[in-house]
């Protein structure tokens, strides 16, 4: 199956250089182009692609409006949207990610790992670029107030220690491999773990891990 993607940047040396990388993957395709938010938001709307990659900084309207237009907690039918952004401590991503975001690459992060983020959010897999995201959750969530207050549904011991996992950016077979479980389990706690906490993806969850107090220093180190 082919992997539709848009690409929004305002940059058109960018946008060719990450087209010229992406298609040269005989699974992914390049659907559009577009050098400013608002006609990102557009040609995404009207062309339905299966990842958006979007620039943070863009005219008329930048990253984050773009993913909360495409990806928000209003969107009934929402698209998966990649940030792009050149410091893996950016406020902007931040506000990206909290808008609905299934994950963030740096633009300096390699061919292998652009594919890799496409691939990923193609097949739904949120936490994208673990190390970076697991930073960038770690230096700002001491600054902001919990995602959710403690579910209606308490969590289970091995519910937890999954969310643990998840915030230090394991994938599903890693996760799996770590805890002794299947990787159908694995899915099985995150879509009970998403329920309870109203969260919409695994992104959230580890954000909601960092910012609520249960991951710590040690943590931290185990981060990639």
């Amino acid at each position: 199956m082919t992997i539709r993607v848009l690409l929004a940047d305002d940059q058109a040396m960018v946008r060719g250089g990450l087209r010229l990388i992406l298609e040269d993957q005989p699974d992914i395709t390049v659907v559009a182009e577009a050098a400013d938010g608002a006609d990102a938001v557009t040609l995404a709307r009207r062309l339905r692609p299966d990842v958006c990659l979007v620039d943070v900084r863009m005219p008329l309207l930048d990253g984050i409006g773009v993913t909360a237009a495409l990806a928000g907690p209003g969107v009934a039918d929402p698209l998966r949207v990649v940030i792009i952004t050149t410091f893996d401590l950016d406020e902007y991503v931040y506000g990206a990610l909290r808008a609905g975001a299934v994950g963030f690459i740096l633009k300096d992060a390699g061919p292998a790992l652009l594919v890799e983020a496409v691939r990923a959010a193609g097949a739904g897999d949120a936490l994208i670029s673990p190390s970076i995201t697991v930073r960038l959750l770690k230096h700002l969530a001491p600054t902001r107030a919990p995602v959710a207050a403690a579910p209606a549904v308490p969590l289970s011991d091995r519910e937890i220690e999954v969310i643990r996992v998840i915030a230090t950016g394991r994938t599903n077979q890693e996760i799996a491999a770590e805890l002794f479980i299947s990787i159908s389990t694995v899915k099985s706690h995150l879509a009970s773990v998403q329920m309870k906490l109203g969260l919409r993806n695994r992104v959230e969850i580890a954000a909601w891990a960092w910012e609520t107090g249960l991951m710590g220093p040690a943590d931290g180190r185990r981060s990639r």
